[in-house]
């Protein structure tokens, strides 16, 4: 694991002087040498500093995966500034209240993709702390990256060096946001360090180097994306490949035209990859490296990825956002068994046990600075001994690897994303006719994990399915959505009020038992995502 440097401005210095014609960054667009990225990462920090962007303020970032984040991400800490991504599937509403939150003065986000405009979606009467949005162009040459990026010209690039060298090891680099069991997203400080070394654990566990090259699937504003990604390429010198979004055959095309050795992402992604009927038809012959998440994984799964995709080190691991984005990780030389039942042992100098009622607690220097202005969620998060109290539930074999078997905080996972039930529940609560409402993940095949609401009908009132799931969608990111509805007179509750979920869950496990017995073509049900 790297000591030094501990800033991403220091790492950035190094890496361009060590590797200066090596590829950084590789788009069907856009090509960055380590050097050219240094230069447009110093440019577009000019560009920042001649915004009025300050040593510690926030700069968020709301795009998909293009070599503009990258160069933004980058620029944000040559500036001194502080990172924050948002969520590409949030609505404008969840992106307002964490913009609004951390004060960000600047928003680099994208124009045209998919039918959306996420930089058209901001409402700035809401906002008077954001005095500037950078269009991202993706799907149309519609963004004002080049505007934004002149403006370079009126600063000393000096002074963008001067920026870079005050920065420290224990500064804020990230505020990324995950959301909380009270239904509001809590931001997440972390430190230059924090961030630095706990990739750097990562990328040593995959024995990653200069010589890969890293097709990046995961998304940028996620913990995996970005640090496990960008950070982790950065320090190694391994070429990073932006995926916009994932498409089967394309990431096939991309394995193959540019011989990728390094290809992380959840169990749903080999499992399309393998059963793909074109795989055939291409070379994945130069993939060595898979990182995929933290449930129990098919044994078979694993398997089939050593020897049908001819995967040299396939590992799972656990992380959270509040550990940095890291945890446990398995190993190069742990079977086929261990990997796919377990999250492997503690990376990142993490301590690791298991508490009361089987809480996973982990404890080191890689444990998050707090939460945004929340100095109470911070102290019932970690205690006065330094655990970081995770909310998961675990257990250990004897080799001391950890494996996840349930969740405190009734948080459950959709196609790699959390969702607290509590934010769910909160939104439908706001529905006409709705009296009580809970939600709980349920298994699907393709996501791992949707969601499932229960709810009571006020009396008179007339709902249906359809309706509560469109109300949902008016309030809430795509992943966050329920999709399915089941009706009840009252919600099961223990003497002291609380609402057993236990009961909700065995109620859909027995009604699906039920459904599946009566079916002849019986129903394979796959989980697996990672905890972030």
């Amino acid at each position: 694991m790297t000591t030094s440097p501990r800033t991403t401005p220091a790492v950035l210095d190094r890496i361009a002087r060590e590797l200066p014609d090596h590829d950084a960054v590789v788009t069907p667009t856009q090509t960055l040498t380590f050097a050219v990225l240094r230069s447009h990462v110093r440019q577009a920090a000019a560009a920042m500093i001649d915004l009025g962007v300050q040593p510690g303020d926030r700069v968020a970032i709301w795009s998909p995966n293009t070599w503009h984040w990258v160069v933004a991400c980058l620029a944000t800490h040559c500036a001194g500034a502080v990172l924050v991504p948002l969520n590409t599937r949030y609505t404008a509403s969840e992106a307002t209240d964490i913009l609004a939150r951390t004060g960000a003065p600047l928003l680099f986000a994208s124009g045209e993709f998919l039918g959306t405009d996420k930089a058209a979606s901001v409402d700035r009467e809401q906002l008077p702390a954001l005095r500037h949005i950078v269009r991202i162009p993706v799907d149309s040459d519609d963004g004002t990256w080049e505007e934004f990026v002149a403006r370079a010209a009126n600063v000393e690039l000096t002074e963008v060096d001067a920026r870079s060298a005050a920065v420290g090891p224990d500064d804020v680099s990230d505020i990324l946001f995950t959301s909380g069991t009270t239904g509001r997203s809590k931001g997440v400080l972390c430190a230059h360090r924090q961030s630095l070394d706990a990739s750097a654990a990562w990328a040593a566990c995959g024995q990653l180097s200069d010589a890969d090259r890293y097709l990046c699937i995961n998304p940028f504003f996620h913990n995996f994306g970005y640090k496990a990604g960008i950070l982790a390429c950065l320090q190694t010198g391994a070429t990073l490949f932006p995926e916009l979004t994932f498409d089967p055959q394309a990431a096939m095309q991309a394995v193959q035209q540019h011989r990728i050795t390094v290809l992380p992402g959840p169990p749903t992604i080999y499992q399309t990859l393998l059963d793909h009927p074109e795989r055939g038809n291409y070379d994945l012959s130069s993939l060595r490296f898979a990182v995929t998440g933290a449930a129990t994984i098919p044994v078979v799964l694993i398997e089939r990825m050593q020897s049908e995709l001819d995967i040299d080190i396939v590992l799972t691991a656990y992380g959270l956002t509040e550990a940095s984005g890291f945890g446990t990780m398995c190993r190069a030389d742990d079977d086929a068994v261990t990997v796919a039942t377990t999250s492997g042992r503690p990376i990142a100098d993490f301590e690791l046990r298991i508490g009361e009622q089987g809480e996973v607690l982990l404890r080191g220097p890689n444990v998050m600075l707090g939460y945004l202005d929340d100095p109470d969620a911070t102290a019932a998060a970690i205690d006065a001994h330094g655990w970081l109290h995770t909310g998961d539930v675990g257990e250990l074999d004897d080799a001391g690897n950890l494996k996840i078997t349930d969740r405190l905080k009734d948080m459950y996972i959709c196609g790699g994303f959390n969702v607290y039930p509590a934010e769910v529940e909160q939104v439908l609560a706001r529905l006409d006719g709705v009296a009580e409402a809970a939600v709980i993940g349920v298994p699907d095949e393709r996501l791992g994990e949707v969601g499932k609401a229960f709810v009571v009908v006020l009396p008179g009132a007339d709902l249906a399915e359809q309706s509560v799931i469109d109300h949902t969608r008016e309030h809430l990111a795509n992943f966050k959505i329920p999709r399915s509805v089941e009706f009840i007179d009252a919600l099961p509750r223990n003497p002291a009020g609380k609402v057993l979920k236990t009961e909700l869950r065995s109620r859909f496990a027995s009604a699906t038992e039920i459904d599946v017995s009566e079916s002849s073509s019986p129903t394979t049900v796959s989980a697996g995502a990672r905890r972030t």
